[in-house]
Parts: C-alpha cells; structure tokens; sequence
C-alpha cells in the first residue's frame, strides 16, 4: 500500500493565493529550484578559545607596539650605574665651568643681567624664583648645621636629590651633605658693565656678589618637583 507524498507547505499556500497553473510555476521557479545556500557549521568551543586568544595576542602585540618605553625604576637606575661618578672625572676645574653657566642662570632668574646698578633683590619679588631654581653647579658652602663635621664644606653641586647635596670641592673630593638642620650659602656674582660709561658714575655694584642662605631643612625637594610647587612662609628653627 502506497502513501501519497504530502504537499509541499509552500506549494499548498500559493495554491490558496494565485491560480493552479500559476501557483505551479511559482513553486517550480521560486521554490523547487532555487538553490539552497548551506551556512557553515557553527564553531565549536575549541575554535572559540583559539579565536579569543588570536584576539588579545592581537591586541596585546598593538598595545606594545604603541606604549612609551616604561621609565627606570630606583633600583633599576642605581643597578645600572645612572647616578654613579667616576672618580677620575670628579674634578672642580672641570665643574667650573657648570658654575659659570649657573651664574649666566641665576642673573637671568634675578633680573640683574641687562640693569647693573639698577634692580632691587627683595623676598618678595624674587623669593619664589630662587627656591623653584635648579642648584645643579651652585657653589655652596655649609655655614651652619647641627652637626659640627658639615660646617666649611664648599664645592660645586653636581647633583641635587631629595635629601642631600653631592659637591666637588676644591681638593676633588665629592661629599655628600644632607640638607636636613643644615644652612648653606651661596653667592651669585653681580654682572659687569657692558661698557666703559659707567666708570666715574658712582656705580659701585660691579664686583659685588648677592649673598643668600639656604635653609635645607625646608628646601627638602627634588629639582623636578620645586618648579611648580609653592613655597609657604615658615618658621626658621634655630640651629
């Protein structure tokens, strides 16, 4: 016994829309014959997690590649030798000359370079510059400190950290002085004339020196850090 084949689902509602002949042609050319597009098989779990990993490795090889090389730790620079001094390059005669630049510095910072005879060094015009100032080639000399051993050390700085005070002296010796309870002084040279119209004029700043101290205990900062920091009026302990 013999089962006719059911209907098409299709082909029984366009026979309910358009006439027999018409609702034929339609299945044959719309439906019968029309190809049929297979999707791919869906991926399995392996494949995704390959795929998520392809994804951050992607995306961890761009993030490197755009980063900015990470900066040295503290370890890392005292490892590698950054701040380290050679002794055979620890001279005064070679950090003269950084001195000299430091002073050109300083008559910029203080106004004085292009007025000789003609400027007024006050705390309040010229206070804040001078503590925001880099000391790197300072001459400084240790006037008073709570421990005896520091007073009369002088030399150029040649580095300026948190805490201390690296010099040259003039014997080539680097010292380090912490600024901690201890007052340091350092001059700055006043500019010479430019030309001889002041000799006779009663101008007796040239071959004078501003003489300023500096009380460490307050001055406890890193170069980088005093440029933009604003500095409060305190009181001076005495020492």
């Amino acid at each position: 016994m013999t089962t006719t084949p059911k209907p098409h689902i299709g082909q029984e509602l366009l026979s309910r829309a358009h006439a027999p002949d018409t609702a034929e042609q339609l299945f044959t050319e719309r439906i019968k014959h029309k190809p049929l597009y297979l999707r791919p098989t869906s991926p399995t779990p392996a494949d995704n997690r390959n795929r998520r990993r392809l994804h951050r490795l992607r995306k961890k090889e761009y993030f490197l590649r755009k980063q900015k090389p990470k900066p040295l730790s503290a370890r890392q620079k005292r490892a590698s030798g950054l701040y380290d001094l050679p002794k055979e390059e620890c001279k005064y005669a070679v950090f003269k000359e950084l001195h000299k630049l430091w002073v050109e510095y300083m008559h910029d910072i203080l106004d004085v370079k292009d007025r000789p005879g003609q400027f007024a060094v006050t705390p309040l015009s010229h206070g804040s510059k001078l503590v925001s100032a880099d000391f790197h080639g300072a001459e400084v000399e240790v006037v008073r400190s709570r421990c005896a051993g520091r007073v009369s050390t002088k030399g150029i700085v040649v580095r300026d950290t948190m805490f201390t005070f690296v010099v040259v002296t003039e014997k080539d010796e680097v010292k380090t002085v912490p600024k901690e309870h201890t007052v340091f002084r350092f001059s700055v040279p006043l500019p010479e004339p430019q030309n001889d119209t002041t000799e006779g004029s009663g101008d007796t700043s040239a071959g004078k020196n501003l003489v300023f101290e500096l009380h460490g205990s307050q001055f406890e900062n890193r170069p980088v850090d005093r440029a933009n920091k604003k500095f409060k009026w305190r009181n001076v302990d005495y020492l």
